[in-house]
């Protein structure tokens, strides 16, 4: 469940990002679409981030180093 929620998240910052390449390319500077597409994934990257942090504070994620 964990790491559904955890792709699930990724999915919408990866999304955010298409968007805000996208609304680069067609409206070229003339709305700020693009400005509001990063600005929500930058929310969201902070938002996973934090709950990150909450989830190994709280011991719902159990860390562990890289190959262990």
């Amino acid at each position: 469940m964990k790491l559904l929620f955890v792709a699930a998240f990724l999915g919408v910052i990866l999304y955010n990002l298409g968007a805000g390449l996208y609304y680069m390319l067609v409206d070229k500077g003339t709305s700020k679409r693009t400005v509001n597409a990063l600005t929500r994934r930058i929310g969201f990257s902070i938002a996973l981030i934090a709950l990150v942090i909450i989830g190994i504070a709280t011991g719902v994620v159990q860390p562990h180093g890289v190959g262990a």
